[in-house]
């Protein structure tokens, strides 16, 4: 099986599966109910999700960092401050969302501790998405302080959002603002100590220490690569 076709499986279960899930959650009698309205073989939906309805959730997961790049490429964000720019990445992925509950009942499955990993792993996903579409070069320990800073901001927002019931989200979107506000003001603080000459011989060993980290080289010792 392509992976086109792996794809287009995987797509028609989670279309499939979005009625079922504000009533059974992402759970298996949602993956079941798919498995029917799909009219897919339970061997094949097993093979494109051998998870079951926790990797239909992480694709709809996926498929909304999807539309929020391609709303991030359709509008002009170059005339605005960088810091609006990442609110506005934020939320393009929000307004991605036609029905809250499916994001409630994620959030739900996430929070489970065996799940934890994943769901922490798809919210670094949507923080280096923005990151990236908006062109950050970042080679050293900073490429992770963004994303993890990102991450942190992302969770609180949609937290927030999910309990929101202002009008167009303005609430949502103010909470976002104040967020934002705060890691600047970290950020600049965080600069004035590293330019003050009585804290220098404190922050050398950990200043050398973090300019040995580096961000992640792509792998090439996967299966199928070409050397």
């Amino acid at each position: 099986m392509s992976e086109t076709d792996h794809a287009d499986l995987r797509a028609a279960l989670l279309d499939a599966a979005v009625m079922h899930v504000p009533f059974d959650g992402w759970s298996e009698l949602t993956f079941q109910a798919a498995i029917r309205d799909a009219e897919i073989a339970p061997e094949l939906a097993r093979m494109v999700c051998p998870r079951g309805a926790l990797d239909l959730a992480l694709a709809y997961h996926a498929a909304g960092d999807q539309e929020m790049l391609r709303q991030m490429e359709a509008a002009d964000l170059d005339s605005l401050r960088f810091r609006d720019r990442v609110a506005a990445a934020v939320r393009f992925r929000l307004e991605a969302v036609e029905d809250k509950e499916l994001v409630r009942r994620g959030t739900t499955l996430f929070s489970l501790p065996h799940h934890a990993g994943d769901g922490a792993k798809a919210i670094w996903g949507t923080a280096d998405a923005i990151w990236t579409a908006l062109g950050d070069s970042s080679e050293d320990v900073n490429w992770y302080s963004k994303r993890a800073t990102l991450s942190g901001v992302y969770s609180a927002t949609v937290l927030f959002w999910l309990g929101d019931d202002s009008l167009e989200h303005q609430a949502t979107w103010d909470f976002l603002e104040r967020r934002i506000e705060d890691v600047m003001r970290f950020e600049k603080v965080k600069a004035e100590v590293q330019k003050n000459p009585l804290l220098k011989p404190f922050l050398a060993g950990p200043n050398w220490l973090a300019s040995q980290i580096r961000k992640p080289g792509a792998r090439d010792d996967l299966p199928g690569r070409q050397g």
